[in-house]
C-alpha cells in the first residue's frame, strides 16, 4: 500500500462517490490518531495537536496552510494557545475523499518535524 504522505491530491468532482467503509478503514490505519467526526451528516477527519504556545500554534498552522495551497485542498483550522484543531473533509462531495487522508498524513508529517 502506497504511503499517504507520498501521494498528491486530485480535484474531486461533485458527482464522485465518497470512499467506502473498507477504503476508509484501510487508509485510517496510516493516520491512527485522527478521528472521524460527523456533523450535520458530514464526516470529517479531525485531530487536535498540542503545541507549546500561541506562536508555535501559528507556525504550525502556517505550515499546514502552505501545503494546503500547494495541494489545493484546505482544512478548517482552530488555533488556540497550546493547541491547533485540524479538520479535513471534501466539500464537493460533503464526505471523505482520498485527499482528506493524504492531507491528514501530510499534517502528521509537519507536526512530527516541528522544532
Amino acid at each position: 500500500m502506497a504511503k499517504l504522505v507520498d501521494q498528491r491530491c486530485n480535484p474531486i468532482r461533485s458527482d464522485e462517490p465518497p470512499l467506502s467503509e473498507k477504503e476508509i478503514k484501510k487508509h485510517q490505519s496510516q493516520i491512527p490518531e485522527w478521528d472521524i467526526v460527523e456533523r450535520d451528516g458530514v464526516p470529517s477527519l479531525q485531530r487536535s495537536f498540542k503545541v507549546v504556545d500561541f506562536n508555535k500554534a501559528l507556525e504550525f498552522t502556517n505550515k499546514i496552510g502552505r501545503i494546503a495551497e500547494e495541494e489545493d485542498h484546505h482544512p478548517v483550522l482552530i488555533v488556540r494557545w497550546g493547541n491547533v484543531l485540524v479538520k479535513w473533509w471534501t466539500d464537493a462531495i460533503s464526505n471523505l475523499s482520498m485527499n482528506d487522508f493524504i492531507m491528514a498524513a501530510k499534517t502528521d508529517e509537519i507536526y512530527a518535524q516541528r522544532e
